[in-house]
């Protein structure tokens, strides 16, 4: 095993395949959904392979993630890990930044996710969820997983862009399903091929969004991209029409995609789980029987919080996280160089056995004050990140989910159709392998 020195001490690289030149081993990452485990189990925690095109080290475990996430931060990149596609599809926007620029950017977007501005979103996510909730009861049997991604995609694009509901949004939804597609798959941009279409779609999204931050510059207004506009840095400093341009598009992507695989696992739990549901039930009945929601009812719901807590750690939204290595260090005993780069597994971390009891059952009560089994070791519920870049936005997509929890459950049940694929697919999220059909109906 080739030796690596570093600090005077010599180490060895991680186990592992590079695979084959070129190629190395991504076919088997982008079709075998089995790829890290059964490496993991040949290899441990740390092996290497090659993926996009670079020696890529992967690991697991809370301690990679406190290592990558926080301890040894500044020895990796967002904008150099993440492969080709994303740089290409979603643009220099807050995803992919690093130091000094994301920071600024960061504090410019933050008033837009956080505060007054989340009291403004409640009224417009219920008027549009109870409007999702009604067409189903009429529709009676749907695809649901589809039927959610239309659903946070439509509050995204009116919270965060100002579109309004109609045939554009239906557009604007359908440009974003082909620019995900081209996220994990080879960067070919022939004719005809998945990434050539998802090239298109990302130019016509921007163009479609530079006309709305043109617009939003003569007319201010009060959603996410309008407020946006407005704001300013320390130095009185705006964002510029290309940064607002990618900064949007990244919001409609981050807004509604994590959301989509989120809900629809908690919906297809609570089928599963009729004691789970009953539970939650009862604590709505008794903080938010009806009418509109308040952000301190949604905080007094602990037991929902429990619940999507153990979704986001059995079923979490994003299975892993790239980096780019930008100095080198040593991780577990093995070397890893500069210009490598680096994954870290979400989903394996979440099943780890040393902080989690039973981790193959699904358990809310895993959260309670009681157990809180994410206390024994930090870094180990990450599925919307952690450290100083955990997501952006994941205060608006908690309160959204919540109030999707709270008007669904006062007033609908639904049951799982037989002779389905329940299983969840690690794509740019995770996504449902027959679209979770459902009969979906209302009880009061």
């Amino acid at each position: 095993m080739t030796q690596r020195t570093l600090d005077g001490q010599s180490y060895p690289l991680p186990p592992g395949n590079l695979g084959l030149p070129i190629l190395g081993e991504t076919l088997s990452f982008l079709q075998d959904r089995n790829f890290a485990n059964k490496r993991h189990k040949k290899y441990g925690s740390v092996f290497k392979t090659h993926l996009f095109g670079r020696p890529t080290v992967i690991l697991m475990g809370p301690e990679a993630n406190r290592f990558i996430l926080s301890t040894h931060f500044d020895h990796f990149s967002w904008r150099e890990g993440w492969p080709k596609m994303f740089r290409e599809l979603l643009g220099r926007s807050l995803f992919l930044q690093d130091g000094e620029e994301h920071r600024r950017n960061r504090k410019l977007l933050m008033p837009a996710f956080h505060g007054p501005a989340l009291n403004q979103y409640i009224t417009t996510m219920e008027e549009i969820i109870d409007r999702y909730l009604n067409n189903w009861e009429k529709q009676g049997s749907i695809a649901w997983f589809f039927e959610l991604k239309k659903m946070t995609f439509e509050i995204a694009s009116i919270l965060l862009i100002g579109s309004e509901p109609g045939e554009l949004t239906d557009m604007l939804s359908q440009w974003f399903t082909e620019l995900t597609s081209g996220l994990f798959t080879l960067p070919i941009a022939l004719p005809g091929t998945t990434y050539s279409k998802a090239l298109k779609a990302r130019d016509r999204l921007l163009n479609h969004i530079e006309k709305v931050v043109q617009e939003r510059q003569k007319h201010p207004t009060s959603d996410a991209l309008g407020l946006l506009v407005q704001t300013r840095d320390e130095e009185g400093n705006s964002l510029s029409l290309e940064e607002l341009k990618v900064q949007a598009l990244l919001m409609l992507f981050a807004g509604h995609e994590t959301t989509t695989s989120m809900l629809a696992s908690f919906n297809m739990v609570l089928a599963q789980n009729r004691q789970i549901r009953a539970r939650l039930n009862t604590e709505i009945e008794n903080i938010s029987p009806k009418g509109s929601i308040t952000l301190e009812q949604l905080r007094q719901m602990t037991y929902l919080d429990q619940v999507l807590k153990e979704v986001e750690r059995f079923y979490p939204p994003v299975a892993g996280g790239f980096r780019g290595v930008v100095k080198p260090c040593v991780f577990g005993g093995y070397y890893i160089p500069e210009g490598w780069q680096l994954l870290y597994r979400i989903d394996a971390t979440h099943l780890d056995q040393r902080v989690y009891t039973n981790p193959e059952q699904f358990d809310p009560d895993r959260f309670s004050p009681e157990r809180a089994e994410n206390k024994k070791m930090e870094y180990s519920l990450v599925g919307f990140g952690g450290g100083s870049r955990i997501c952006l936005g994941y205060t608006f997509a908690q309160m959204e989910m919540k109030i999707f929890a709270v008007h669904l459950l006062r007033h609908y049940d639904w049951e799982l159709l037989p002779d389905q694929d329940l299983s969840f697919h690690p794509i740019s999220t995770i996504n449902s392998g027959s679209g979770l059909l459902v009969k979906f109906y209302r009880y009061n």
